[in-house]
């Protein structure tokens, strides 16, 4: 399985208001229930007012598009970090997973999917 290392640092924050997310940001993940509204963005791109806020994240995509049918893609992922202690937040898209880790540790997250075989790119 491939996964792209993408570029800019991420933030998962807790937007204080609909009108402060960035629709136009190159990546914008929104996640609203009847208990909070979350977004994960481009630090670049998160809003200047929010509720909480947690920037530092690198973020992962697995290449391609996955159709619904396919089994254990996070479990793997997830799995293979989990054994070397590193913590994870994921995000899915109607394509594919994406899969975020703090920067500090970025190289242990490299090192460690390098390991279990997963091609990186990027």
């Amino acid at each position: 399985m491939v996964l792209q290392l993408l570029t800019e640092p991420f933030t998962v924050c807790k937007p204080a208001r609909l009108s402060g997310i960035d629709w136009d940001a190159p990546f914008c993940f929104v996640g609203r229930t009847d208990r909070e509204l979350s977004l994960v963005c481009p630090t670049a791109h998160a809003p200047g007012e929010t509720n909480a806020r947690e920037d530092g994240w690198r973020c992962f995509r697995v290449a391609g598009a996955m159709p619904f049918s396919l089994v254990g893609v996070l479990a793997g992922l997830t799995g293979c970090l989990a054994q070397n202690g590193i913590p994870v937040f994921a995000v899915s898209t109607f394509d594919t997973d994406y899969l975020l880790v703090k920067a500090d540790t970025l190289d242990a997250s490299l090192q460690a999917l390098a390991k279990a075989d997963y091609t990186l790119e990027g």
